[in-house]
């Protein structure tokens, strides 16, 4: 039986989600990728106890996580019966629905009957009787708008999420659901977007300084670029990463370009400079001031964990660092 460490709370960032009463670790783990069915149970109860007892207290789960759809919840709900559930009181647990999960007309998009529908069956494999936070996962053009932000007011309602957040917003999205959202009193306390260093389409849309100015926390997905920005690439493509092996159907060999290993490889003299790897520059970056309020990671082994949240110990960037940073990555 698992015991926590005593020394977990010791280290780790907290920050708090908007305006909100709830923090978060600075660094959250997300279970994306290397918990579902095709992966090794052990390995998976070594990246959660690593992260636990280095206190992310924040585990990002989603209802067609994998791969299969739905076996990463499975998956957590199993370590959560055996191992974690003593410590639910401080673990804060996500999940989604908005992109398909089952066949017919009722497992995708944003419809109240697929919204519920979905956290209820996410509640059983996890073994919950609610999350933290539920998020609709994606904007979906056919559906009112209306009717999905009244499933997010429901779903708090009836006691099975106790906040609610959207993902994959851009901002004029964002604006319409805070509003919506305001006027039923539900607890809307965060966004959950794209964004690194490569990818900083939150802050030409405007979706960033929207949320930080009406008190949404924001927690940022891909913050290393589906892994060009851990400078794997720099020599070649490895055969075992996602792209080389295949795995990855968001990013493919002919994405790695010359130009962008000359802009990875500028970025990471910067990194060197500043004594942190490119990995955790890039984590530093995404968190160097507080319009977000956690960055998730994900991890194939407890040792990436210890590394990522070495980016801790310097998220601050001088005048200079950011302007090299913006001139490279041609934000400017």
């Amino acid at each position: 039986m698992y015991t926590a460490s005593e020394t977990r709370y010791d280290k780790m960032i907290y920050r708090r989600c908007g305006k909100s009463g709830l923090k978060l670790p600075a660094v959250s783990l997300g279970m994306w990728h290397n918990f579902g069915s095709v992966n090794d149970m052990e390995n998976m109860k070594k990246i959660l106890f690593t992260a636990f007892d280095n206190g992310i207290t924040h585990f990002d789960l989603a209802n067609n996580y994998g791969p299969v759809y739905g076996s990463a919840e499975e998956n957590m709900g199993r370590i959560l019966k055996s191992d974690l559930m003593p410590y639910r009181k401080e673990m804060v647990i996500s999940s989604k629905a908005g992109y398909d999960m089952w066949k017919g007309p009722y497992g995708d998009g944003g419809s109240k009957k697929y919204l519920i529908s979905s956290l209820d069956e996410s509640l059983k494999k996890l073994g919950l009787d609610y999350v933290d936070i539920f998020y609709h996962h994606r904007p979906d053009p056919d559906t009112p708008i209306e009717e999905t932000m009244q499933a997010l007011d429901q779903i708090v309602k009836s006691g099975k999420a106790l906040y609610v957040g959207i993902s994959n917003y851009k901002r004029e999205q964002a604006k319409e659901a805070y509003r919506i959202l305001k006027e039923q009193k539900t607890p809307f306390i965060i966004h959950q977007p794209r964004y690194s260093m490569l990818d900083r389409w939150i802050e030409t849309d405007g979706l960033k300084d929207f949320l930080y100015d009406n008190g949404i926390g924001c927690i940022v997905f891909s913050p290393l670029a589906q892994g060009i920005l851990t400078g794997k690439y720099l020599n070649g493509i490895p055969s075992d990463s996602r792209i080389g092996s295949g795995k990855s159907p968001y990013l493919r060999k002919e994405s790695i370009t010359e130009e962008k290993l000359q802009k990875v490889q500028a970025l990471n003299d910067i990194a060197a400079q500043r004594g942190q790897s490119l990995t955790q520059m890039a984590l530093a970056w995404v968190l160097r001031d507080d319009k977000v309020t956690s960055v998730l990671i994900g991890a194939s082994k407890p040792e990436q964990i210890l590394e990522n949240i070495k980016a801790l110990d310097n998220t601050s960037f001088s005048k200079e660092e950011c302007d090299r940073i913006d001139k490279i990555t041609e934000f400017v």
